[in-house]
């Protein structure tokens, strides 16, 4: 009889030792689960970020283009060509008397 009670005990502790094994790798396993969902979770919302990012700068641009097209200064006469108000009048020129050799008399 007391060497049964032994065996007993003795399954009972080895029972004991696979229970806990198992629960540690059922743990270990949910773990590295649940760390691998991270990171394909992480991936996904830096890929998603990126692509919001990119579609930001393109309309920020695009805006710009878009915006400079429609406000295009007006053209300015270039500085060589005078506007002309009417025609001007230009003073005529006086004869001036050449001096001659002979006295005046």
């Amino acid at each position: 009889m007391g060497d049964r009670g032994m065996a007993a005990r003795g399954s009972r502790s080895t029972r004991q030792e696979r229970v806990q094994a198992e629960r540690r790798t059922r743990l270990h396993t949910a773990r590295t689960i649940w760390h691998q969902g991270q990171i394909r979770r992480r991936t996904r919302d830096n890929a998603i970020a990126a692509i919001v990012g990119a579609l930001i700068v393109v309309a920020a641009i695009g805006s710009q283009v878009v915006h400079a097209q429609v406000t295009a200064p007006e053209p300015t006469p270039s500085p060589t060509v005078e506007p002309t108000t009417g025609p001007t009048e230009t003073p005529a020129e006086t004869p001036v008397p050449i001096p001659s050799d002979t006295p005046a008399e």
